[in-house]
């Protein structure tokens, strides 16, 4: 019933919850620029505001599967001319931002070059390789600021005013470097992509992230905890998932909102004692992945080659749920400290576990990786409720991940579909996922 020691058990899951939230919280622009970046001269600018919530979850309307966005306009209509682009801005600012967005991708192609946006009046001009960094500035117009430029493929850009510099919000294509994010026209290597406001009827709308590799892609792995998982600045240094991707994998990150620890979990449980469950959402969070996100892909970059799916701690648990739910579709599962004796923390409560959904399924198709840190002693089941969590003992998810790697034993997995690490002693964070990481992306590349 526990997720490490019983007197720990809520504080882990709360606490990891809060840290998953605090990152990428200005990824879901709504008139202003996120920042923390910083430009050439190693200026840092922090403009205001982070209207889009924690996870990118603010509102604007989410579309189906391949957009995640509407594409405004009658009839559904957006205009590809720069009057026309420029029309709809004056018009709707947000809801034009969203679809182009959502279309060819920001800044947009028009002719004479691509059109930059700004929605901050104090940062109104565009600097980058095209002009040595020196900066054009843009007309203002009503609420927004444009300018049409010719730009090279491959161009870095940010926004600035001469003095602060700001990745553009809105752009499609994106990098890290040693100042931090920043933005690119049609680039010509590896690098990452981003999709707002991708949501369902069910699903809350979220940014979803595709690193996209240099050399043909061969297979996809879908992660959780998008905004952890690619930005050096996230909780504990982010995962820094490209720097240990293998050549042709592309790597999509969902990012969670406030809603993770119900979309994560696939049934209710009461973490804290105080007899309130919650959870429950990730039989609906598995179909939008299904189908929403993944249609999104492939309508942009294509699916080849096996599919996967990873996370950590509550992103393991669903991980694993959305691969049994969908047993024919996931080559892949992996698991990293996952919290898998959700559904029977709470000491009144013993609802279906991953290990009991694992058990009474039976062998599935998906190789499995599972591991955890920390370490247990007696990894026993005090409380008879089925699950080995009641060691004081034990920490970072090991106990319960060890029933899981006798529980597949027992079925029949083995050294083909079945991969388990101990990392002794290692604690329940973004750090020591990052340092271990490699060891499931191995295991999918050789698939």
């Amino acid at each position: 019933m526990s997720i490490c020691a019983p007197a720990a058990r809520a504080a882990l899951v709360l606490a990891f919850a809060s840290s998953t939230l605090a990152c990428g919280a200005g990824d879901d622009p709504t008139g202003t620029i996120p920042g923390g970046s910083t430009g050439p001269t190693g200026t840092t600018t922090t403009p205001s505001g982070n209207p889009g919530g924690a996870g990118g979850s603010a509102g604007g309307g989410s579309g189906g599967a391949g957009g995640g966005a509407s594409t405004g306009g009658a009839g559904g209509a957006i205009a590809d001319s720069l009057d026309g682009i420029l029309a709809e801005l004056r018009a709707d600012l947000d809801g034009a931002l969203v679809a182009h967005a959502a279309f060819t991708g920001w800044p947009v192609p028009v002719a004479g070059g691509r059109l930059f946006v700004s929605t901050d009046p104090a940062i109104a001009e565009v600097a980058g390789d095209h002009d040595g960094w020196a900066g054009t500035a843009m007309a203002a117009d009503q609420g927004f600021a444009w300018v049409v430029i010719d730009v090279p493929p491959g161009d870095h850009y940010k926004l600035t005013d001469g003095a602060t510099w700001a990745a553009d919000p809105w752009a499609r294509s994106f990098t890290y470097d040693p100042n931090g994010e920043i933005s690119l026209v049609d680039p010509t290597t590896a690098h990452l992509d981003r999709h707002l406001r991708v949501g369902d009827a069910r699903i809350e709308p979220r940014t979803v992230r595709v690193w996209v590799p240099a050399s043909a892609a061969t297979r996809v792995l879908y992660a959780h905890d998008g905004q952890n998982l690619f930005d050096p600045e996230a909780p504990w240094g982010g995962w820094r998932l490209q720097d240990a991707a293998p050549d042709g994998m592309i790597l999509v990150g969902i990012d969670n909102t406030p809603a993770r620890m119900d979309e994560y979990t696939h049934v209710t449980d009461d973490i804290d004692g105080s007899g309130q469950l919650v959870g429950g959402k990730a039989d609906a969070y598995a179909d939008f992945v299904q189908h929403t996100v993944r249609p999104l892909v492939k309508k942009h970059y294509g699916e080849p080659g096996p599919v996967g799916v990873l996370g950590s701690s509550l992103g393991g648990l669903v991980s694993l749920a959305i691969a049994d739910r969908y047993p024919n579709d996931y080559a892949f599962a992996a698991s990293l400290s996952g919290t898998l004796g959700w559904g029977s923390i709470g000491a009144n409560v013993h609802h279906e576990t991953v290990l009991d959904r694992y058990q009474q399924h039976g062998h599935g198709a998906a190789v499995i990786y599972v591991d955890s840190g920390g370490h247990g002693t007696s990894c026993a089941d005090a409380d008879g409720d089925g699950v080995h969590d009641d060691d004081p003992d034990s920490a970072d998810n090991y106990c319960e991940n060890q029933q899981f790697e006798g529980i597949l034993g027992d079925l029949g997995y083995g050294a083909k579909d079945l991969t388990t690490y101990w990392d002794v002693d290692a604690p329940h964070n973004e750090a020591a996922w990052a340092a271990r990481v490699f060891r499931p992306l191995g295991v999918f590349a050789g698939l």
